[in-house]
């Protein structure tokens, strides 16, 4: 078996080039490999693609890299929490092509499991399947690049619609626990996207809080087997942001 730790984010980063598309997992700020995100950002990439369910916050995550304009395209499904994002769609600086949540997921998991292609009801009847979704705007109100139509199907009296898996040129991830051999076992809700965004990279590059010797996890526990990882950095317990904050007022306090 191979050891797959790194010394560092910056060593397991090294090699991703400016231009690169990357699968990203979390959801919100869960469970994000915000680590690796500022090794990314210190090496100075650009001009990058990104597969994920958000894009960070203004001054967090992904969010660090899309403020100085290192992300030229994204795939996402929920970007609502970033000002900064939208800012950059609207003035045709950022490519954006937005997918259904679950239609993302599967993506991913198709990519990881070999499948091109699938059919899905999602989308179908919306600018999803009929195209027309605007992807770029040219900076003065109009569409540059909207999404084409995609293949509808009839199975069974139902339409679905055609979705192309994803395959990154790499994958990365934050995970609680790892061992040398790359298997990941995520903690609760970090299970969201991290998962599916390691099968889908052609090189995954895991970020762990804790690091175990082989034969320490329970292969019942195992999330993700090394198979799909080739490359762990160990970063030690991380910051948690809370993405939106909300307190209520009691009367009288």
């Amino acid at each position: 078996m191979i050891d797959k730790v790194v010394s560092s984010a910056a060593e397991a980063v090294a090699d991703i080039p400016d231009g690169a598309s990357l699968a990203v997992g979390g959801f919100g700020l869960c469970g994000i490999p915000a680590t690796l995100i500022q090794a990314l950002h210190d090496a100075g990439i650009g001009d990058l693609e990104t597969i994920s369910n958000n894009c960070g916050v203004d001054d967090w995550g992904l969010g660090i890299l899309l403020a100085d304009h290192r992300i030229r395209r994204t795939v996402s499904s929920y970007v609502g929490e970033n000002a900064e994002f939208a800012r950059q769609f609207l003035s045709g600086e950022l490519e954006v092509e937005l997918t259904p949540q679950g239609t993302l997921a599967e993506r991913m998991r198709a990519g990881g499991a070999g499948i091109p292609a699938f059919y899905t009801p999602a989308g179908v009847g919306t600018q999803i399947s009929e195209g027309g979704l605007p992807q770029r705007y040219d900076g003065a109100g109009g569409i540059e690049k909207a999404s084409e139509p995609r293949e509808v199907r009839d199975f069974d009296g139902n339409d679905y619609v055609l979705e192309r898996s994803v395959r990154p040129d790499f994958a990365l991830v934050h995970a609680q626990k790892g061992d040398r051999y790359g298997n990941l076992v995520f903690h609760a809700a970090a299970m969201n996207f991290n998962p599916l965004a390691a099968a889908c990279g052609r090189i995954t590059i895991a970020e762990v809080e804790e690091l175990v010797e082989p034969g320490e996890l329970d292969p019942a526990d195992v999330h993700t087997p090394g198979i799909f990882v080739q490359r762990v950095v160990v970063v030690g317990d991380s910051e948690k942001r809370i993405e939106r904050r909300t307190v209520s007022d009691r009367q009288g306090a």
